[in-house]
């Protein structure tokens, strides 16, 4: 399952998005309930903007229960996703992500299509409307893959198609059927472990 990724190397090109926040700064081991960056497509534009991992739709009176995940396969038919999955689409930017294996002491893993590169989770988003102010809010689409679950990754041609309000429903439920991307996998010591550890460590090879 996809419980931490990172996000600490962007483009200028992304940087130069609207909505990117000025300070932004890089994050080595993101975790549900953190906040992330999203990007949406609103008046025909790519935007970015901050999001809390976790759904949160406006409905949600037990704030307990907020997943950071959906399953490609049930997620048009789940009360929980359904409609944020027809009408608030979103893309995770992401370098890499960590997976777990083992029994007793489960060894980390840094999971990437290369060294240098950026890749984009399919999501979804909602709004939670709090007094005057509305919070964004979003979770990961993962498929199986590996025995486990990995992100749906997303390539460029995939990624418009995603973001897109015209695109045809069976057009999307082509792309949460689609194969697992092709990624390289490093194994890693256990610093990453600790989810308040947030710096270059966390890639510290095993």
């Amino acid at each position: 399952m996809c419980g931490r990724y990172a996000l600490f190397r962007w483009s200028q090109a992304f940087a130069g998005l609207p909505g990117f926040p000025p300070g932004q700064q890089p994050q080595w081991n993101i975790s549900p309930g953190a906040s992330v960056l999203i990007q949406r497509q609103l008046d025909g534009e790519r935007q970015l903007a901050s999001a809390r991992w976790g759904l949160t739709p406006a409905w949600l009176t037990d704030l307990s229960r907020t997943p950071a995940q959906a399953r490609a396969e049930t997620l048009a038919e789940q009360p929980m996703f359904r409609d944020a999955f027809r009408q608030r689409r979103c893309l995770l930017p992401a370098n890499g992500f960590y997976e777990w294996r083992g029994t007793a002491r489960k060894r980390p893993y840094w999971v990437t299509p290369g060294e240098g590169a950026s890749l984009f989770f399919a999501g979804v988003w909602e709004v939670y409307p709090v007094q005057e102010q509305e919070w964004l809010s979003c979770a990961v689409i993962t498929q199986a893959a590996m025995n486990q679950r990995r992100p749906l990754i997303l390539d460029e041609a995939e990624q418009a198609l995603w973001l897109d309000p015209e695109t045809p429903l069976a057009r999307l439920h082509e792309l949460l059927a689609k194969p697992p991307a092709t990624l390289r996998e490093r194994a890693l010591a256990l610093f990453v472990n600790d989810p308040k550890l947030d710096g270059p460590e966390c890639l510290t090879p095993a």
